[in-house]
């Protein structure tokens, strides 16, 4: 009786085991090959260069390196003496192309006054004279006005501001430092523009619709954070095709049994963040997405 009790018992041990085994071998398949979840996710970003849009030298920063900054903040200034001298130029020129243009301005009307009475005294010469006299002097302040409205730009343009909301990196100006029109002096991340890419097999494109609810968990974080697909990207890369001298298609030959499936970027648009976890562009993620229902996904041992 008690080796028949024993031999049950390691039966239904052994019975146990293989069903455990079996079980296990179905999720891990079910999580690798048909679920669409990937571990090779990054946060991103959209990063504006902040670039002065005249030259001259710094006098005055008014942020440091990883500062948080709101939309219009002026973030430096730049010496603002000479664009001052210019706009007052500017003014100046202005002025006496106004008084130019108002004296010829009188002269034509009182040459086309005395030429509408049939005034022997003034020729058709000399209308067409004062009316070109006129049109030059029109153009002349046209000119002086544009020039007076640069001159206010680029005073106005000496104030450097922040575009977007966002984290000033890798800043290092000082004042004294001297900036060129259009050459970028340091990066602001764009938190408004913060989301996931998850790089997801091109097998399991299939299962991911745009709308669908995400969990991402970040490296080193505890805490999940959930959202939804807000698109698919629409082409990758071939790196196995180029043009040739001729302008024809320059293929590469492959003599690979087994195929690897492409990455295929998903964007992931996140639902508000919990402040004790930071968000840096760059950082890595895994990426779980639910297709079936509205629910939010859960992490399992296997996707981790």
């Amino acid at each position: 009786m008690k080796k028949l009790v024993s031999t049950f018992l390691r039966f239904a041990a052994t019975s146990a085991l293989a069903v455990l085994a079996v079980f296990v071998g179905w999720r891990l398949w079910v999580y690798y090959e048909e679920e669409p979840w990937t571990r090779d996710g990054r946060v991103r970003a959209e990063v504006v260069s902040v670039a002065p849009d005249v030259s001259g030298l710094v006098s005055e920063v008014l942020v440091h390196d990883n500062q948080r900054v709101r939309k219009g903040d002026v973030l430096f200034r730049i010496d603002r003496e000479r664009f001052d001298l210019a706009l007052r130029q500017a003014e100046a020129t202005l002025e006496g192309r106004i008084a130019a243009l108002e004296v010829t301005s009188k002269d034509l009307t009182r040459y086309r006054t005395l030429d509408a009475r049939n005034n022997i005294a003034v020729s058709k010469q000399q209308v067409e004279n004062v009316t070109g006299t006129q049109a030059q002097a029109k153009a002349a302040y046209d000119q002086a006005l544009a020039e007076r409205d640069l001159a206010r730009l680029n005073l106005k343009r000496s104030e450097v501001r922040a575009s977007v909301n966002g984290l000033m990196t890798n800043f290092e100006l000082r004042p004294g430092n001297y900036v060129l029109a259009g050459k970028g002096v340091a990066a602001l991340i764009d938190e408004d523009s913060l989301h996931v890419d998850g790089y997801f097999e091109e097998t399991k494109l299939p299962l991911i619709h745009v709308g669908d609810r995400v969990a991402v968990r970040l490296m080193g974080e505890s805490q999940d954070l959930y959202g939804r697909v807000e698109g698919i990207a629409g082409g990758i890369e071939d790196r196995d095709r180029s043009s040739g001298a001729n302008l024809l298609a320059n293929v590469n030959p492959t003599f690979n049994w087994v195929r690897l499936a492409q990455r295929i970027p998903v964007r992931i648009a996140l639902d508000p963040t919990p402040s004790d976890i930071r968000l840096v562009a760059g950082r890595t993620a895994t990426v779980v997405i639910n297709p079936s229902n509205g629910g939010k996904p859960k992490f399992s041992i296997f996707s981790w």
